[in-house]
């Protein structure tokens, strides 16, 4: 039986890069790693803005905040340390902002072609570590998708088709919505425990084990007899 762990995340969420790669770190040295299941489920930061809107992340965030642009520039470097720590790059000026709901319409394709994770690596990279903006861009976007290991003519198709995977990703809103989750990155273990935010390594060791070892033991036959099946019955 495996262990099932559920992410839901944002491309547009800083925190949700550093805990993939905390998460990650956890997984990798888990003894049982080869029975763990991730799935990323879609989460927007802000479903209402337009497909082809977006604009210097800066700025958003200091009005998001009511916070300066020195204070929001100054949390973006702090942001950056802790990636730096992780052994990852962050841009911590010039990044943009927008709409991801496309980007979770293409990851949900993506789990079907089993291309998910790349996928997301993809995205994360081009909005975190690149300096190329990725919102508002189609061409951006199918670059990425591609980069993924994704066909072209597919992901061209299936962005052309607003309803393509809409309703898987507005499926995993209304989940999130019924588990109160209120910011992301959440993590969701068997259905049974949660963890939220970008947590240190130690605590996603933590709740592997405690999942883990908490799963219904296999059942063990003690004897078998005569009995029927869906190709008729024994004789």
């Amino acid at each position: 039986m495996t262990t099932r762990v559920e992410i839901w995340t944002d491309i547009n969420c800083p925190f949700c890069y550093l805990g993939k790669a905390r998460f990650e770190q956890a997984l990798h040295s888990f003894e049982h790693r080869d029975d763990v299941e991730v799935v990323h489920r879609s989460y927007e930061l802000d479903p209402t803005l337009s497909a082809d809107e977006s604009g210097p992340v800066i700025p958003r965030i200091a009005a998001k905040y009511g916070i300066t642009v020195d204070q929001a520039a100054a949390n973006e470097r702090a942001i950056a340390a802790q990636a730096a720590e992780l052994g990852l790059p962050y841009q911590s000026s010039g990044r943009d902002y927008g709409s991801s709901f496309d980007m979770h319409r293409l990851l949900h394709f993506a789990l079907d072609q089993g291309r998910q994770e790349a996928l997301l690596d993809a995205l994360y990279a081009g909005n975190f570590a690149e300096t190329e903006p990725v919102f508002a861009d189609t061409e951006r976007l199918v670059g990425l998708a591609v980069r993924a290991g994704l066909d072209e003519t597919e992901v061209r198709a299936v962005l052309a088709d607003p309803t393509a995977y809409a309703d898987a990703v507005r499926q995993d809103e209304r989940t999130a919505a019924q588990l109160g989750v209120t910011g992301v990155p959440f993590f969701v273990f068997d259905n049974k425990y949660a963890v939220s935010g970008a947590q240190p390594t130690e605590v996603f060791t933590q709740a592997l084990t405690t999942a883990y070892n908490d799963r219904p033991a296999p059942l063990v036959t003690v004897a078998e007899g005569e009995s029927c099946g869906p190709d008729g019955c024994a004789v």
